[in-house]
């Protein structure tokens, strides 16, 4: 017999999880209505969070949820196509359980783009009108021992909706519930998927790409199923959100602005750090360990995003989460042609491509660090400290970057010369990155695997230059007998997935499910649940390959807007 842990069958039963230390601990916004029916576009010029009632998606149908969260949760997979909860989970909460609140939560956050400050964005040119538009959080409590959060994606507008319906597309919602279990299987810190659940009576319309467009800009307006995914992480605690208050106490808004700013503060280092930050430290102490642990997640995040070659495409710091995990699937992409500058989204620019992910986190880190700023302002001495900490934040990235590098590669301390002429090789051959890391992981004497992962054929000059690159690298590893070959290919192997999410993989998946066919969805899942391992032949044939040829530049799959 075991004894395992009884699992969780009821929404009854969950309630009893219930711990809302979020809305319970910090202010509401003083204007907000009693109700939670707020969905206009208003400003919000005070509060940490506004009391927002869900509105559900008529005729809810389950696509899919995650069998290994549920797990983590203590939930039964029942509970997944029960009706009480697919009402929840869809946005209705008129039924909820006691504790469980009928209201949920959205909260403001500031925007700056690569460390500079905006505010005529906002629809109000103040910056009260920036935060979650479609992003209800729904439930906190303590499953199994730790505190999650769960957040609606597309269950309507709230007052920082900015002009938009606050829904979101089956579309999007596929792509975002597949990468977040995804980059959890990698071994990449990030929020979770719990439910996908669609509508099927209500669609909207968005703008996107004609069928094989290669316009940059979405050039149609196409009617799309609406659907409501729940993200789940620790928190939602953003780098902007701590930016707002601080700017707030800054610039002397209102009278309890640094009051607010201190209490997030603080909420952010308990709900975050609370095992590594001692309560009972004085609160100075306690923001110079918050902003040093901070930086070690943060870069020890960025440099795993570039191993796995994950793009955030937007890293503002409204995207950056305190608690150091990916946060926002909307314009995310996973590089396959190498090149540096690769940047998914339309709307990103190269401060956030690929390679340049590791000096926007320090954009957000300065921004983060000028948050606490406000909080220090009569202690010179812990000032001056953490303006050290913050100035450190580039060589500690380098360091976790080179860390990266050494271990893909297979070296414990990194070869500077090999490594240089490999990314000038890389970028002047158009390599698979994925496929390329994959292959040289079981060490190969000859370039013939290694070639499966180039884009065009090589010969004469450039193809000696490889052949003398690998030589030179196979001989730089600490190997000596076939027993070390064996176990650094298989550690290698641990390091440099065999699988990740392509676009081309995608579109198929989300127009069959348009049409509630959820096989290809369910095949997907199989794959990124298992990105390091072995599959089937007839996966490996079928998602273990380069993007044709005939796809490059497409629409929706080269690039992709931002509409979801």
């Amino acid at each position: 017999m075991t004894n395992a842990p009884k699992k969780i069958r009821t929404l009854e039963e969950m309630a009893k999880c219930a711990d809302y230390s979020f809305v319970n601990e910090l202010t509401p916004d003083p204007k907000a209505k009693s109700d939670g029916i707020d969905h206009k576009p208003r400003q919000v010029f005070s509060g940490h969070y506004v009391p927002v009632k869900p509105i559900p998606i008529p005729d809810p149908k389950y696509v899919i949820h995650s069998k290994r969260l549920f797990e983590e949760l203590g939930l039964d997979d029942s509970l997944a196509t029960s009706k009480p909860f697919i009402k929840m989970f869809s946005g209705d909460s008129s039924e909820l359980p006691k504790p469980m609140r009928r209201e949920g939560w959205a909260t403001g956050y500031a925007l700056s783009i690569y460390g500079r400050e905006y505010y005529l964005q906002c629809p109000f040119g103040t910056g009260n009108g920036y935060g979650d538009g479609r992003a209800i959080s729904i439930f906190e409590g303590v499953c199994r021992g730790k505190r999650w959060e769960m957040q609606l994606k597309g269950a309507g507008k709230t007052p920082y909706a900015r002009g938009a319906d606050g829904k979101a597309v089956l579309r999007s919602s596929i792509r975002e519930f597949l990468a977040q279990e995804l980059m959890h299987a990698l071994g990449v810190p990030t929020t979770r998927s719990l439910t996908l659940y669609r509508s099927m009576t209500e669609s909207v319309l968005r703008p996107w790409f004609s069928e094989a467009s290669r316009s940059y800009d979405p050039d149609v307006l196409i009617r799309e199923p609406t659907a409501i995914t729940t993200r789940v992480a620790s928190s939602f605690l953003r780098v902007g959100q701590l930016e707002l208050f601080g700017r707030r106490a800054r610039k002397e808004e209102h009278p309890n602005a640094k009051k607010e700013l201190k209490e997030i503060v603080r909420y952010a280092i308990k709900r975050e750090y609370s095992d590594e930050i001692d309560s009972s430290l004085p609160f100075n102490e306690q923001i110079l360990l918050f902003a040093t642990l901070f930086k070690k997640r943060l870069t020890s995040l960025v440099a795993n995003w570039i191993r796995v070659g994950y793009t955030q495409g937007n890293f503002n710091s409204d995207n950056c989460a305190v608690g150091g995990f990916t946060l926002d699937y909307g314009p995310f992409g996973f590089i396959e042609i190498f090149k540096p500058d690769y940047q998914p989204w339309t709307g990103g620019g190269a401060h956030f491509s690929f390679l340049n992910q590791p000096n926007a986190a320090e954009r957000n880190f300065k921004m983060f660090c000028k948050s606490l700023r406000p909080l220090l302002e009569d202690d010179a001495d812990t000032l001056a400290k953490l303006q050290k900490i913050e100035d450190s934040f580039p060589m500690a990235m380098q360091k976790a970057m080179v860390d990266m590098w050494s271990a893909k590669l297979g070296w414990k301390r990194l070869n500077v010369d090999i490594f240089n002429e490999l990314m000038k090789l890389m970028m002047e051959t158009g390599v698979d990155y994925t496929i390329f890391f994959r292959e040289l992981s079981s060490l190969p004497k000859d370039l013939t695997k290694i070639r499966e992962s180039f884009y065009d054929d090589i010969d004469g000059e450039l193809a000696k230059r490889w052949e003398e690159w690998l030589q030179k690298w196979r001989k730089s590893l600490e190997i000596s007998t076939e027993e070390d070959e064996q176990a650094l290919s298989q550690k290698l192997k641990k390091i440099n997935p065999k699988y990740i999410l392509r676009e081309w993989m995608l579109v198929p998946a989300y127009k069959q499910a348009e049409l509630g066919d959820y096989s290809l969805i369910y095949e997907l899942e199989e794959l990124i649940l298992n990105p390091y391992d072995e599959l089937s032949k007839e996966m490996e044939e079928k998602y273990y390959k380069k993007r044709a040829k005939e796809l490059f530049d497409v629409a929706g799959i080269s690039h992709v807007s931002c509409s979801s």
